[in-house]
């Protein structure tokens, strides 16, 4: 199980025993115990079983749009078990929904000792790039390999967004982002370009208080703007229409867009359609013409709560090549 650790000294603890049997990666006792020492401030994750840490993982900010992955171990005899990918992923996530354009992490310049391969070539498979090679910048014999990566492009913007369902920070969202979200979701792709998904886009307070108000039971309550989603059954060709999988298009667009601005949100959809019909008082409020029915509800704004990802099933599970076999 993947940890989010507060404590100091818990993550001093749980460092020092990582790190002290890693002789390989952390032979030397000054920067090991900087590692150590550090590790208390830092953001920090733990991979615990049965009470015992077989991981961590550390960020530290380095700017203002960067994290670095300052500090990383995993047990040998845990190596090659997911374990520090599942770090690296709620690390992602963290660095992500706080903002942060990128990550960045140093090592051992590739070709130098066998282990710091196995290093580059971990960093490498989770999407990392190379950036540059600072040969001085701790030795001769350990020149510096940075690798980058942007938590902002499609890949890791669809791996770092989940459904948030907490509190949203008091912040008004800015009219440009909202239009930049907004956009995303008219750009998505339509059934035979019929373009049967509008939106409307809410952030005066006294219209958010008054579909708020008609939300029972409550959600979104503290969402500083709202994104309202129409369709229209509009027929695309013979008696068929492709509505809904327009406005999923849209939808999932939308939630990306948000996610890249560094906003959280959620699709409610269900609850706003079931039988007591509140879709139908949210179109009145905003005058919403006949023909189209409100679907969906994405509130906006930054988290106020902590959220880490759902878990997720093995790649396997779920995805097979030429046959289901």
């Amino acid at each position: 199980m993947i940890r989010f650790i507060e404590d100091p000294e818990e993550k001093q603890k749980i460092s020092r025993e990582i790190l002290e049997a890693l002789p390989e990666w952390f032979e030397v006792e000054e920067s090991r115990e900087g590692y150590i020492k550090g590790s208390a401030g830092w953001p920090f994750w733990a991979s615990i079983e049965e009470d015992k840490a077989q991981g961590f993982l550390c960020l530290k900010e380095t700017g203002k749009d960067t994290m670095e992955l300052a500090v990383m171990g995993v047990l040998k005899e845990c190596h090659r078990s997911g374990i520090g990918r599942r770090l690296f992923t709620a690390a992602r996530d963290y660095a992500a929904q706080l903002g942060y354009s990128f990550i960045q992490v140093k090592t051992v310049r590739y070709g130098v000792y066998p282990d710091y391969d196995k290093t580059n070539e971990f960093y490498l498979s989770l999407g990392f790039k190379e950036l540059e090679v600072l040969e001085d910048l701790w030795d001769e014999a350990n020149p510096c390999q940075i690798y980058v990566m942007s938590l902002k492009d499609a890949i890791n913007v669809i791996g770092t967004r989940h459904s948030y369902r907490g509190a949203y920070v008091e912040e008004p969202v800015p009219e440009e982002d909202l239009k930049q979200i907004a956009q995303a979701g008219i750009n998505a792709p339509s059934g035979c370009n019929k373009q049967t998904t509008d939106i409307v886009v809410v952030n005066d307070p006294g219209q958010l208080d008054k579909i708020k108000a008609a939300i029972d039971p409550p959600v979104a309550k503290t969402a500083p703007a709202m994104i309202v989603v129409l369709a229209r059954k509009i027929k695309a060709y013979r008696d068929r229409t492709f509505y809904i999988q327009d406005y999923s298009a849209a939808i999932e667009n939308m939630l990306l867009a948000v996610t890249a601005l560094g906003y959280q949100s959620c699709w409610y959809e269900g609850h706003i359609t079931d039988e007591d019909r509140i879709c139908d008082k949210i179109a009145k409020i905003l005058g919403v013409p006949e023909e189209y029915e409100v679907v969906c509800i994405l509130p906006v704004g930054k988290a106020a709560d902590d959220f880490h990802a759902p878990s997720k099933k093995a790649f396997a599970e779920r995805v097979k090549f030429n046959s289901w076999d």
